[in-house]
């Protein structure tokens, strides 16, 4: 199957490729290229993404980044299943934001998986790609999964999809949600797509990404700890274009939540 007409940051409508051209991280970075190569999740991808679009089995050389193995390590000490890393290593990861500068002017963004977990940082798309990581460190298969609530603007989130227990499942590393459907199985984020009762019933307390509204659209893009080599990992600061939404948002959305700079008039 030919994936190119389902690929790239186009993929959620012109607003967010919009929005995605002008991401923070530093243009030709590991996040930027991973968005441009993100297929969306959609009925004529579906199949192959849910099949033969990423490895079921996870290849690690310990010892190869010794600070994410005693990452790993310290976040699924105590654990003595499977089900238990993949809550342990969502918490831990949603703990980095407890390091996070709250002065926009100290914020970060990007990097290796080692600087993103020694910083801390709540942006989600830094912290799924420490999840990302961490995951496979610890021996379980995970890729990246980008939503957007199309309808709104700047609804866009990053969550990992784990394969555990037989298949994949979604975890959001922010908040440190892991979906499972109605008999506790993992759910996937096609299953969350479909079913607006299981994003809900997965809610947790409090401020959270986890509305179905979320999961209006998905695209799924691997990477691979062990590809490290193929990516820069070049650290950046806030853009004015990422500022401007973040302040109004410090603000509560005064006049209410709308595309500032003419993102939604193509």
């Amino acid at each position: 199957m030919d994936l190119e007409p389902y690929r790239g940051i186009g993929v959620f409508g012109p607003a967010y490729a919009a929005m995605l051209a002008n991401d923070t991280h530093a243009p030709g970075s590991v996040d930027r290229v991973l968005q441009e190569r993100m297929v969306l999740l959609c009925p004529p991808t579906a199949d192959l993404l849910y099949s033969r679009f990423t490895p079921t089995r996870a290849t690690w050389t310990a010892g190869s980044r010794p600070a994410l193995d005693r990452a790993a390590a310290r976040a699924a000490r105590r654990c003595r299943s499977t089900a238990e890393v993949v809550l342990a290593v969502a918490r831990f990861c949603r703990d980095l934001s407890a390091r996070a500068p709250a002065d926009l002017d100290a914020m970060r963004f990007g990097g290796t998986a080692e600087q993103i977990i020694a910083r801390g940082s709540d942006w989600c798309t830094d912290v799924a790609r420490a999840a990302c990581v961490l995951y496979q460190v610890a021996g379980l298969p995970s890729r990246l999964v980008y939503l957007a609530d199309t309808a709104r603007a700047y609804c866009g989130h990053a969550i990992v999809e784990v394969f555990h227990d037989g298949r994949w499942g979604a975890a959001d590393a922010s908040t440190a949600v892991v979906y499972r459907d109605a008999s506790g199985r993992p759910a996937t984020t096609w299953q969350l797509m479909h079913d607006a009762a299981l994003v809900a019933a997965n809610a947790p307390p409090g401020p959270h990404y986890s509305m179905p509204e979320q999961f209006r659209a998905a695209a799924v893009a691997n990477y691979f700890a062990a590809d490290r080599a193929r990516y820069d990992y070049t650290v950046s600061r806030l853009n004015a274009y990422c500022r401007s939404i973040l302040e109004q948002a410090e603000q509560s959305w005064p006049g209410g939540l709308r595309w500032l700079h003419g993102e939604d008039e193509g």
